[in-house]
Formats: C-alpha cells, sequence, structure tokens
C-alpha cells in the first residue's frame, strides 16, 4: 500500500512538472542614459552593412537576377574594398525579405508559391510572388544585407577652428565603393586646423601602412555607403556637398568632429585631439599584406582650386570652373568635377 502511494505521489510530480510553464514579464530600462554613456556616439550604432538589391537582369526589370548573383556581388564588393585600403572585415551576411507589389510581366516571371511543392524553387529566387485575399499579386524581394565592422574599431577627431584659418588643411575623395577617405593633407605646416586636431598624423601612419583614413561620421552623422539598387548603383554620400558642409563650418567657427575607421588601436597617434575614443576590436580576418592604395585620381575625387582661385574664395571649395550636373546610375542628381587638370582639392 505504502509502495502504491509514493508511486502515485511520484507521477502526480512529474505529470505537474510537464504542465508547469515558466511566466515571462516586463522590467523597465534606462535606455537614452545608456545610450549615452555607453555607445562611442551617442544614440547611434556601431553596426555598419550594405543593403544589395537583387539586380535586374532586363531593361523593363520585370526579372532579376538570382540570390546567388547578389551573394557574389556583396562578395566582390567587401573584397575590393579591402584590397583599395578601407579596414573593414567581414562580420555577417543575411537575406532581407521586402514585400512589394507586382503587375504584369514580373508577376508572371516570379515563382509562384501556391503550393508547398513550389517551396523548393525558391531556394535561389531573389524574387517570388504570391496572391493575397484580394487577387493582388504581391512580391517578396530577397535582398542581401552585408555586415562589417572597422577593423580597429572607430576614432573620433574633434578639429577646432581658430580666427585666421583660411583651410582646413587637408582634402577628401571617395573610393568606387562609395567610402569618404582623406586624400591629402597639408605637409610642413602646423598651423593648420588638421595639423593641429593630430588628422595628419593619422594620415601619415595609414600612408605607411598602405590603408586608407576612411571618414565614418561627420558630426555623428554617418557618411558610409548603405544600398546597392536594382540597376546596380551604390548609393552613396557626395564628396562636393560634403566638403562644402565641412567648409561652412570654418566659416561659422564651429568646431568639426569627424570619425574615422581605425587601423588597430596602438596606432592612435598621442597628438590626435579625441573628443570621444571608445574603439572595440572586432573579431575577423586580418588584411591581406598584398593591399595597396588606389593612387590613381577618379571621377568622384574632388578637385583643386589654382593658387589664384583659393587666394580669391579663402579657401573654400569653389565653383567658379562650372561642375557639369549629371545624373548618376541611381537616379539621383550628383555633381561631378570631369574636367579639371589638377589633382587635389583643400577645404
Amino acid at each position: 500500500m505504502r509502495h502504491g502511494f509514493v508511486a502515485s505521489r511520484g507521477a502526480r510530480m512529474v505529470n505537474a512538472l510537464s504542465r508547469t510553464r515558466l511566466q515571462d514579464g516586463y522590467v523597465s530600462y534606462p535606455w537614452e542614459r545608456r545610450m549615452q554613456e555607453l555607445l562611442a556616439v551617442p544614440n547611434s550604432s556601431s553596426f555598419f552593412s550594405l543593403l544589395l538589391l537583387p539586380k535586374a537582369s532586363d531593361r523593363a526589370a520585370s526579372r532579376f537576377n538570382d540570390l546567388e548573383d547578389s551573394l557574389a556581388r556583396a562578395n566582390a564588393w567587401l573584397n575590393a574594398s579591402q584590397a583599395s585600403g578601407v579596414p573593414i572585415v567581414f562580420m555577417n551576411m543575411q537575406t532581407e525579405s521586402l514585400l512589394t507589389k507586382i503587375s504584369g510581366e514580373t508577376a508572371s516571371s516570379t515563382v509562384s508559391t501556391g503550393s508547398l511543392s513550389d517551396l523548393g524553387n525558391l531556394a535561389n529566387a531573389s524574387l517570388y510572388g504570391f496572391e493575397d485575399y484580394h487577387g493582388v499579386d504581391l512580391g517578396v524581394v530577397r535582398a542581401v544585407r552585408l555586415w562589417y565592422a572597422p577593423l580597429g574599431g572607430e576614432i573620433a577627431i574633434e578639429i577646432k577652428i581658430q580666427e585666421g584659418d583660411t583651410k582646413l588643411g587637408f582634402a577628401i575623395s571617395r573610393t568606387e565603393e562609395g567610402f569618404i577617405y582623406v586624400s591629402s593633407v597639408i605637409d610642413g605646416n602646423e598651423d593648420v586646423p588638421s595639423s593641429r586636431s593630430g588628422l595628419y598624423n593619422l594620415y601619415k601612419q595609414g600612408m605607411d601602412t598602405s590603408r586608407l583614413l576612411v571618414v565614418s561620421r561627420v558630426s555623428n552623422q554617418k557618411v558610409l555607403p548603405w544600398m546597392v539598387s536594382s540597376t546596380g548603383a551604390i548609393r552613396c554620400y557626395d564628396t562636393v556637398s560634403l566638403s562644402q558642409k565641412l567648409s561652412l563650418h570654418r566659416h561659422a567657427k564651429v568646431p568639426i568632429i569627424i570619425h574615422a575607421f581605425l587601423w588597430d588601436r596602438a596606432l592612435i597617434s598621442t597628438g590626435v585631439n579625441q573628443a570621444r575614443v571608445r574603439a572595440a576590436s572586432p573579431p575577423g580576418l586580418p588584411l591581406p599584406p598584398e593591399i595597396q592604395l588606389a593612387r590613381q585620381p577618379n571621377e568622384n575625387q574632388v578637385l583643386p582650386l589654382s593658387p589664384e582661385e583659393d587666394h580669391d574664395s579663402g579657401g573654400d571649395v569653389s565653383n567658379s570652373r562650372e561642375p557639369r550636373l549629371v545624373r548618376d546610375t541611381a537616379g539621383e542628381l550628383s555633381f561631378r568635377f570631369h574636367d579639371f587638370a589638377l589633382s587635389s582639392n583643400w577645404v
């Protein structure tokens, strides 16, 4: 009798154990304070990514290349960025589903998901469609998001403006992959903002290691490429408008805080005026030793003023030689200087 009671009690405990569920709940959290105190740039993440839409395979944009093509283009962009001297490492790759409305030839050319047997066809599809309850054809675009990180984190550099500063003392350009970088810095003049802030020292260290000094933020705003359109064009920031903004800082005598990608925390110069440095070293493979800087100027480089023009304009970016306004492949208006013979432009 005693044995049966113990067995019955044990069965009840096992039954109660299987039926007992953990309870969840909510806890308040000081988000505003944490985002101010614990982020390298207050209220802004240190996560960087590029979203690649599938490339249209015809002019009507009714058919798109498969997912493997998007993955291959992301891989090529990363390798090309590293080869040009941008100090970034691969972090992660993911597909991202974007809902859109489709019709006509686009709807008829997409993979239908009318039954379970169709699901096997979606493994490498970048666009598939289905019909909702109202008879509207909906499409799911499978974009690819590439996550990357700077090799040694970011460093904040505060560039202070003084009375009598006629120029900032550095020039910016843009790589083919859409990264803004410092392409030239005045040498031998200690009384310009670029030298006083330590920007010149960082630039020299980058040149010595064949790595670009990539500008990741200006006034805490990210200035990195963020999307690739279905035509293959990279959405990125315009160097002329950025140069004009930097020159306005000098005219208004408002300090500039720029962030740059680091190659290694050990390379931080003691002369750098650091507004805020919290550079975490992310995991990842080092850049290959054969990396070389691209020395040839391209059409995205902000080109220089002549000495006479520079004297008249006070050292600012000037449109005294009229730039040609062109529409790029992303459908955005962008100023491009094509006809200048000189090779650098000081702000």
